[in-house]
């Protein structure tokens, strides 16, 4: 049978938390690299976050970032933020401006892409305004992650709570470093993708523990907490990848559709955050927050005694272990294993020479 057959019948034997030795200290460098990336290059956040002016012009002189930071500087403008974007247009954000500055710079960007006046777009946000739109976000994420702790708390426990704060604060700082790094604008619209994301994240978690707990109910006596986590994932793993392709696939359309061939920016921000975080999500979901959750239950006094009383019994031969496949659930409350194949018996005596067993005689009824 193919592994992805047997991925689909929820057959698999991967061995998710032994592999979380190596995948923990991944995650744990890509989360400090992008620590280091938000504090050495800051989140080119747009104005509806910072205030000030945008001024975007088609660059139909192919005019280079250093000419146009060379324009700006001639103005008083040399700590504009200028960038090419991939469309063909100059981009340039200042601080907010007067009316008569911003008459220069819309005159001095023109004049560097070889374009009218006329054929600058303009645009202005006030610095009240800005503060409060982060202010907004900031409150949402804030009110998000508390409803989503006292639900996974309420619903399985505080252990389970912590296991999945810990993959959505990865999620949040890798995708936030990747932003970094390659200066992508922070929209409100990425806001929005987040706080998506982090809900993919949270469903293919929450599936995952749901699982765990249910085979607790039919697992406990003979498997310790590190094998009925492999198990769970194991059962659960087809139905995550297929859940995250389902999204990928239309988030791509997205982002390759309508940003790069209609030069939609707002589209490109919305579908970059969330390409990138529901990816992170699944990953986060498989080998972050269920091996986090696993060690720290094999900690507990009571999967202690459990793990120590199941090697005992395999050590005395009174309990074999099994294989993950050999173990399936038959509904949601009973247990059922494959019997033993018996080995054959020989055959009775007067069975003739070619072994077959001979046809009882028929029973007769009796007259009445």
């Amino acid at each position: 049978m193919s592994v992805l057959k047997r991925m689909y019948r929820g057959e698999t034997d991967f061995d998710f938390v032994g592999a979380a030795q190596k995948t923990l200290i991944v995650s744990a460098v890509l989360v400090v690299l992008s620590l280091v990336l938000l504090v050495s290059r800051p989140l080119n956040l747009s104005i509806d976050f910072t205030g000030g002016t945008v001024v975007v012009a088609v660059n139909e002189t192919d005019a280079t970032v250093e000419q146009v930071r060379a324009a700006m500087s001639d103005i008083g403008l040399a700590g504009a933020r200028v960038q090419l974007t991939g469309e063909g247009f100059i981009r340039v954000q200042t601080e907010a401006l007067e009316a008569g500055p911003q008459d220069e710079m819309i005159a001095a960007v023109g004049g560097v892409a070889g374009v009218s006046v006329n054929e600058v777009t303009v645009s202005a946000v006030g610095p009240s305004f800005g503060e409060e739109v982060r202010n907004a976000a900031l409150l949402a994420l804030g009110i998000f992650l508390l409803v989503v702790s006292l639900y996974i708390t309420w619903r399985f426990e505080w252990k389970m709570a912590l296991a999945a704060l810990a993959a959505l604060f990865h999620d949040l700082i890798i995708t936030g470093g990747i932003f970094a790094a390659f200066q992508f604008v922070v929209s409100p619209a990425t806001v929005i993708a987040v706080l998506t994301i982090m809900g993919y994240s949270l469903y293919d978690t929450v599936v995952v523990f749901d699982k765990v707990n249910e085979n607790v109910e039919h697992m406990q006596d003979r498997y310790n907490y590190t094998e009925i986590v492999n198990t769970s994932m194991n059962e659960v793993l087809m139905r995550s990848i297929n859940t995250s392709l389902t999204s990928l696939l239309p988030v791509g359309s997205l982002l390759i559709i309508g940003s790069l061939a209609f030069g939609a920016e707002t589209l490109r921000e919305f579908a970059l955050a969330l390409f990138v975080g529901i990816s992170l999500g699944t990953y986060s979901s498989i080998f972050v927050a269920t091996p986090l959750l696993a060690r720290w239950k094999e900690r507990e006094e009571e999967w202690e005694r459990a793990r120590r009383r199941v090697d005992r019994r395999r050590a005395t031969g009174q309990m074999e272990r099994e294989p993950v496949a050999a173990v399936a659930v038959a509904d949601d409350s009973v247990m059922t294993e494959e019997p033993a194949a018996q080995a054959p018996t020989a055959p009775p005596a007067g069975s003739g020479a070619t072994g077959a067993m001979p046809r009882p005689p028929k029973k007769r009824k009796k007259r009445r």
